[in-house]
């Protein structure tokens, strides 16, 4: 599989499982050593914190819709894939957050691809990427 095509059927994955608020097919797509770097006012989001909030969430149906668009790989290897796109994230009372961000999957040893690191791009780090509309 190229590896563009398994960043796509992993942020579709990732969508799907979110906007359905089906919390265990989420984190089966988070690997237990998974960071998130980049999210103002936080240093890092380790995975334990990312689970509590998803789960938190969709419990109380906070999340309206997760989509991405564009996607732009930057580095692969035979067991990774670094690539960026553009997420936005509406919640139900209407906010929309929108910006890019670089996901690092990794091939785990069972086969699944997860999300090992995701940073939160400041405009400027994806405009030059052609992403932004």
């Amino acid at each position: 599989m190229k590896d563009s095509a398994i960043a796509r059927d992993w942020l579709a994955a990732s969508a799907r499982t979110a906007n359905a608020k089906d919390n265990d097919a989420h984190l089966g797509l988070i690997s237990r050593k998974m960071q998130v770097f980049g999210v103002p006012g936080l240093e890092v989001i380790g995975c334990d914190d990312w689970a509590n909030q998803c789960r938190h969430e969709f419990e109380i149906g906070v999340l309206k819709n997760v989509s991405y668009a564009g996607l732009k790989v930057q580095v692969m290897t035979p067991g990774r894939v670094m690539f960026t796109t553009i997420e936005t994230v509406e919640a139900s009372d209407g906010a929309v957050q929108v910006h890019g961000v670089e996901i690092i999957l990794e091939k785990e040893a069972d086969g699944i691809w997860r999300v090992l690191q995701e940073r939160v791009l400041a405009r400027e780090e994806t405009e030059h990427d052609g992403l932004w509309p």
